[in-house]
């Protein structure tokens, strides 16, 4: 198992009072598990980049990439580690269209661990409602 570490960057898309989570497709690794949207950074890439790139790849959304909310080194059991830029997304183009998921869903920030989410959203779905409360402050 390699020791590299990998970089995501990932969106809390917010509309209204909720957030998008998204479940992950039964074939991919962390099999129907929830996440946000996005994924890993290529090579000469920005974190925000990558994000733009990601969520037109799975979503179909030309996204405006908001401020950095938190970051984030997670290791999962399976030795998998991972760097995780978590930026806010409050405005995009073109309607959601779900290319990749599962499913996807809009939650409340405060419903957000009633899913089972990938180990490395829990401290970040624990967090945001304080987060995004002190973003509308």
């Amino acid at each position: 198992m390699s020791n590299k570490v990998v970089g995501v960057s990932v969106a809390i898309i917010r509309r209204g009072d909720e957030v998008l989570l998204c479940q992950r497709n039964e074939k991919a690794r962390y099999a129907l598990q929830w996440e946000f949207p996005g994924g890993k950074i290529e090579q000469g890439e920005t974190p925000e980049a990558a994000l733009s790139r990601e969520l037109f790849e799975e979503l179909d959304i030309m996204a405006e990439i908001g401020q950095l909310l938190h970051a984030e080194e997670s290791v999962y059991p399976d030795g998998g580690k991972f760097f995780v830029h978590f930026y806010l997304v409050e405005k995009f183009s073109n309607e959601i269209q779900n290319k990749v998921f599962q499913t996807v869903e809009w939650v409340l920030p405060e419903d957000l661990l009633k899913f089972q989410v990938l180990e490395g959203n829990v401290d970040i779905c624990r967090n945001l409602p304080g987060i995004l409360n002190k973003v509308n402050n």
